[in-house]
């Protein structure tokens, strides 16, 4: 499974990132006098991987000026030696687009890879189970990530403060009242969040039954091990048949697949974002050679 969200991105976010390498203009090319020059350029794939932000890459040499003959969709599987981008023009757009798109697939693509590679673990160990990421990257690259997790089978776990209530223990030790002030905080509104699901993160088997009592739809279990959560989801299920139930913290792909077959509904991760880019090699030839 491929998520292919035509996720949007500003034209004026991909004008800056090649702003950012191109500066004022490119000193190598107009020295050697090769930017009027009809030319090909190609994104090729050198190792297996899940494509990632390719429509990205074609949209920037559009904007420079470029055509585009090829562009793979964001979440194809993809085997070495396999064209991604190809693009035609002068060549100087091209020459302008090289890098940006180069740095922007193998990171992009990187995730995706290791999305698709988490994914699959899981749905081996639990085919019930999904895969959501979360906001803990750099910032300015949220689009970017969020595209490539789609692409490699994982959905968002939550954009921005204003899409989910989300309770931590750190909004809770700001309520003297503790639990109680709680419960009586999300009655009150409870009216205002008939479109929302109330998420209250725990870390204890006690503070999730507080947070069922609360009126949680959904508990966030964070940092507690797939063994322990094994223990706890029967019997949380047994008393809130409806709660639904996350782990968070610490899931990479060497456990994802304990954790997947804890009995939770869903896994929380960060982890895709990190880790060594794809391997994009870039093709430039004169146009007939």
């Amino acid at each position: 499974m491929m998520n292919n969200a035509p996720l949007f991105f500003e034209t004026s976010m991909l004008d800056a990132w090649l702003e950012e390498d191109v500066g004022f203009f490119d000193l190598t090319s107009t020295l050697l006098d090769v930017g009027n020059r009809p030319a090909r350029i190609s994104w090729v794939a050198r190792q297996p991987m899940t494509l990632a932000c390719t429509e990205e890459v074609a949209r920037m040499v559009r904007q420079r000026g470029g055509s585009v003959s090829l562009c793979l969709p964001s979440g194809q599987r993809v085997e070495p030696g396999t064209v991604a981008v190809v693009a035609q023009g002068d060549a100087q757009p091209l020459l302008d687009c090289w890098k940006v798109g180069q740095n922007l697939l193998e990171y992009a693509c990187g995730v995706a890879t290791r999305t698709r590679t988490m994914v699959d673990a899981a749905a081996r160990a639990n085919p019930g189970v999904g895969i959501l990421t979360t906001r803990k990257h750099p910032p300015g690259l949220r689009r970017v990530v969020q595209k490539a997790a789609l692409a490699g089978g994982a959905f968002p776990h939550r954009l921005g403060l204003s899409e989910t209530v989300l309770v931590f223990p750190q909004h809770r030790a700001l309520m003297p009242g503790g639990w109680a002030e709680l419960r009586k905080a999300l009655d009150v509104h409870r009216p205002h969040l008939v479109e929302k699901k109330i998420v209250i993160e725990a870390d204890t088997y006690e503070d999730a039954c507080e947070a069922a009592r609360c009126g949680a739809d959904v508990i966030q279990f964070d940092k507690v091990e797939p063994a322990q959560l094994a223990q706890w989801c029967p019997l949380l299920r047994a008393e809130w048949p409806s709660l639904g139930l996350l782990a968070a913290g610490g899931i990479r792909q060497h456990n994802v697949a304990e954790y997947a077959a804890s009995g939770v509904d869903a896994l929380v991760t960060s982890s895709l974002y990190f880790g060594p880019p794809a391997d994009v090699g870039v093709n430039v030839t004169a146009m007939g050679a």
